[in-house]
Order: C-alpha cells, then sequence, then structure tokens
C-alpha cells in the first residue's frame, strides 16, 4: 500500500506553513466537534445539513489560512498566479482557489458515502448509536478537511509560495463566514 506524506511532513523544514498547518488544523478540529454535535441530535437529516454548511465555510477558510483562496490568488503578480493555478491542476483539486458550490461540497463528501450511510444507521441505535453517529461524524470531516490540507501544503510547495501570503481583504475568519457563490 502506497502511503502519503502528511502535510507536516511536506511542510518540513518550514516554520511558516508549519504554523498555517496548525491553525488550519485548529480550525478543523473545531468545526468537526460542531459536526459530531449535531450528530447526536436525532432529527433525520440535520447532520447532513449541519456537514454541508460546515464544509462549505471550513473548506474556504482553511483554503485562506494558505493565502489560496480566490480573492488571495486574484491578488498575486500574474506569473506567480499562473504558476498557482497550475500547481493546483497537478494537485488535482477542485475546490482551491474557487468559490465553493453545493455542487462541489457534495462532491467532495461523496467519497465519504459509506461511512455516512453507516452513520445514519448507527443512529437508529439508542445511545450507542448515537456516540458512534457523532464519531463517524467527526471523523468523515476530519477526513475531508486533512485531505484538504494536504492539498494545500502541496498546492505551497509546488508553486513555491513563502507564506504568510497576502490576506483576504476582509480576513480568514470573515473569508470563512461568507456565503458560498455558485
Amino acid at each position: 500500500m502506497i502511503r502519503m506524506a502528511t502535510p507536516t511532513q511536506l511542510a518540513a523544514g518550514d516554520p511558516a506553513l508549519l504554523a498555517t498547518i496548525q491553525r488550519a488544523r485548529r480550525l478543523l478540529h473545531r468545526r468537526a466537534l460542531a459536526g459530531a454535535a449535531a450528530s447526536v441530535v436525532p432529527i433525520p437529516g440535520l447532520d447532513w445539513l449541519v456537514d454541508a454548511a460546515l464544509l462549505s465555510r471550513l473548506i474556504p477558510a482553511i483554503s485562506a489560512e494558505f493565502g489560496l483562496a480566490p480573492e488571495q490568488i486574484a491578488q498575486l503578480p500574474p506569473r506567480k498566479r499562473q504558476t498557482v493555478k497550475k500547481a493546483v491542476s497537478v494537485v488535482g483539486s477542485m475546490v482551491i482557489g474557487r468559490f465553493l458550490t453545493e455542487d462541489l461540497v457534495i462532491r467532495a463528501s461523496a467519497a465519504l458515502g459509506r461511512r455516512l450511510t453507516v452513520r445514519r444507521a448507527a443512529k437508529l441505535v439508542p445511545l450507542a448509536g448515537q456516540a458512534v453517529s457523532a464519531l463517524i461524524g467527526y471523523a468523515a470531516i476530519r477526513y475531508l478537511g486533512e485531505q484538504h490540507i494536504r492539498d494545500c501544503v502541496e498546492v505551497c510547495r509546488r508553486a513555491r509560495l513563502r507564506l504568510p501570503l497576502p490576506a483576504h481583504p476582509a480576513g480568514p475568519a470573515v473569508a470563512a463566514r461568507r456565503p458560498a457563490r455558485g
């Protein structure tokens, strides 16, 4: 089995990139806990809605931490902007440098279909099922977030971006609260 490098391994020797990874992981952890809490509530479909809402805000917030939000990329000099776009295409991320739409969030979470189906079935078992559902919800959001962090680190490495990059005009926290444009 081929093992992929972790974001921390990819960023070895770059303290600014390591600090950015830590900030992104703290953000990811908080959002994944919120998703897990929503998984415990026995209202059918609520967990899916909360997950979609969390992911539609989480992914742009992580991108903004790395300077890869659409507005931040647009502020780069033309040559560097092309390098970033090329790195994004090589990494194959469908969500870096783009405004997120509901369709992109659904496609990104489709990889977790089985886990989310198990989570739904687990909710039918009182207490233990809700705990399993919360654990699966946390793991699903955490997995998608870690994948996105890894993609962002790889884009920064390939494009030879030096962090910190130009901040989002309103700051990363505000960028994360903006609704997705489609």
